[in-house]
């Protein structure tokens, strides 16, 4: 059976609109323009991330602080996947943090590979970010100066799940209290996580 084309294009509509909202997040929200930051957000939403767990007025004030103390972490996007069921959405897309930071007396970039997981709802009208939950696939520490290099310590660095320790590294290493238990390519946390995004489209909340 044949989908009327008058549904087809409110889809298509509906899927630029998330597809925007997400490179919006991204561009304000590396550039401090926190009132337009905002706007990407559900008055309620939360913010998952290794070194944060909160509102979005508190991610917005601790990522304020943050840049005026000279943290610097940075985002780049790159293809999505959207599931749409109505006035709810999951979106994936693949993306790079990276936070440049001294690690052991070295200046150091660390780049985290990954995808956004988003629980996205139209509310008042357009769509905005519900949860925000990044699944954190693998990373790299390199030293800025490629004639110095950190020597970290073995056991810390054994002690941060895979797919983000050397991130994890960095980010308590100028004293951040970072998460242990996020998702990553595999495992428990991330099919967890898959099973809620079911249950979000479905009508269930987003977080437990």
């Amino acid at each position: 059976m044949q989908v009327p084309s008058t549904i087809q294009a409110a889809d298509r509509e509906d899927r630029l609109q998330i597809s925007e909202l997400i490179e919006n997040w991204a561009v304000w929200r590396d550039a401090c323009l926190w009132d337009a930051f905002r706007t990407c957000w559900h008055p309620e939403g939360r913010m998952m991330a290794t070194w944060f767990q909160g509102t979005p007025d508190e991610f917005i004030a601790i990522s304020r602080e943050g840049f005026d103390k000279g943290v610097r972490i940075l985002h780049f996007l790159g293809g999505k996947s959207i599931e749409l069921q109505g006035d709810r959405a999951i979106a994936q897309t693949k993306m790079t943090i990276s936070q440049r930071a001294v690690v052991e007396g070295v200046l150091c970039d660390v780049v985290c590979t990954g995808r956004f997981y988003d629980f996205i709802e139209r509310f008042e009208g357009r769509w905005v970010v519900n949860v925000r939950q990044p699944i954190y696939e693998k990373d790299r520490l390199d030293s800025v100066d490629p004639g110095a290099a950190p020597v970290l310590d073995p056991a810390v660095l054994a002690g941060f799940p895979e797919g983000y320790r050397h991130l994890a590294y960095l980010q308590t290493h100028i004293g951040y209290t970072v998460k242990r238990d996020m998702p990553g390519l595999s495992g428990p946390e991330v099919e967890q996580l898959y099973l809620r995004g079911a249950g979000w489209l479905a009508g269930k909340p987003a977080l437990p």
